[in-house]
This record gives structure tokens, C-alpha cells and sequence, in this order.
């Protein structure tokens, strides 16, 4: 879940902060400042908010339902809360990474579409998307093994709880070696991690490498 809806965020974020609107620069700067923020301060910040009972997130969705979400102390909520918060402080980076994509594809190849009669969708679809392929690799790539190394924000938001439910690879791989002491068997998950994020990268390697033949 937190690979794509990232992308697709940060995508849509580049595509729009491109375009010529007012306060573009201010925006820009709004959206890549969570990315720069302390990742404790922010995980301290988020778990208040998503406090069943005083939290901002909570106290607003109970204006519209009764039936609001425990959150961190919900095993089918918590991974969706970890996930919001590293979408929000991740997506203005890849957003900055996909800008700098789009500002590199030549004005002349949208003035020839639209002299074509291509409308904005045609361009979008034939232009945009071809020529941000390699950026999109770089970042798809980028965002894959970040989201597979997490741990310092559900160590500090849930702690790996409820129960298991946040327990990621890399989380595992820290309780194994610093709370039971157990190094060996640390390094050998973390040679697991290593291999699940070479083969993914791998594939995606391949299916780069594939549509631009």
C-alpha cells in the first residue's frame, strides 16, 4: 500500500506543481518540509493526533460516524495509520524527484501534440509517462527498498504492536540482535531483507529494461 498510493501522490503533486499556478514555489516547499522534519518528533506528533479518544484525527471523524478507529491500539488499523504517516513525510521528496523529471521533457513535444490536435490526456498518456520513465524507475526503485527498511517509524509509533501487527522485516532484525542478543541470527534476516530488496529491485530492473525495447 505504501509504495504505490506514494507514487501515485507524488506523481500527481510533480504534475501539478508544475503547471503554472500561483505560489507554486510555496507549495513545493510545504510539501517536501515533512520530509526534512525529525522522524521522532513527527511519529511523537502523529500518535497524539491518532489518539482514540483526545486525538485531532479521531475527535474529527467523530462528527460523521460513531464508530471511529482505535488506531495504534488497533491490529487492523495500525499498519494503515504507520502507512499514512510515512506517505505524508515521504511524498514531497519523490515529489521534488519527479518534478525535476517533468522539467526535463522539452516544451516543443507538447506544442507539436496540441498542434496535432492532442488533448491533454493524449499528451499526458503518448509524452509525459515515455519520457519520465527513467525517472519513475529511479524512484520506484527508491521508494521500494525504503519502504522494505523501515524502522525507526513504527519502532517509535507502535513499537512493532499491537501485538505483531506493525512488526516489519527490519524491526525484527533490531529485536533479534539488540534484545535477545542473537547476532547471528539477525545477520541471517538481514541477509533475507537484502535478498527480498535485490530481487525486487531485479524485476523492476527487468521491466525497465523490457518496455523501453
Amino acid at each position: 500500500m505504501h509504495i504505490p498510493f506514494t507514487l501515485a501522490i507524488a506523481y500527481g503533486l510533480a504534475v501539478l506543481l508544475n503547471s503554472k499556478i500561483k505560489g507554486r514555489a510555496f507549495f513545493r516547499t510545504i510539501a517536501f518540509f515533512p520530509y526534512v522534519t525529525a522522524i521522532v518528533a513527527v511519529a511523537q506528533v502523529w500518535s497524539m493526533m491518532f489518539d482514540p479518544k483526545a486525538g485531532v484525527i479521531s475527535q474529527f471523524l467523530g462528527l460523521f460516524t460513531d464508530n471511529v478507529p482505535g488506531w495504534l491500539s488497533d491490529t487492523h488499523w495500525a499498519m494503515p495509520a504507520v502507512i499514512i504517516v510515512g506517505m505524508w513525510r515521504e511524498v514531497g521528496y519523490f515529489m521534488i524527484l519527479l518534478l525535476a523529471g517533468l522539467q526535463t521533457i522539452p516544451a516543443e513535444l507538447y506544442e507539436a501534440a496540441k498542434v496535432d490536435g492532442a488533448n491533454a490526456w493524449e499528451r499526458f498518456w503518448h509524452i509525459t509517462v515515455p519520457c519520465m520513465r527513467p525517472t519513475l524507475f529511479f524512484v520506484t526503485v527508491t521508494l521500494t527498498i525504503t519502504s522494505l527498511k523501515i524502522l525507526d517509524l513504527t519502532l517509535v509509533m507502535t513499537n512493532g504492536g499491537p501485538g505483531t501487527s506493525t512488526l516489519v522485516l527490519a524491526q525484527y532484525v533490531y529485536r533479534v540482535a539488540f534484545e535477545r542478543a542473537d547476532f547471528g541470527y539477525a545477520s541471517t534476516v538481514s541477509l533475507a531483507l537484502f535478498f527480498i530488496c535485490l530481487a525486487v529491485t531485479l524485476v523492476q530492473f527487468w521491466y525497465n529494461n523490457a518496455k523501453e525495447k
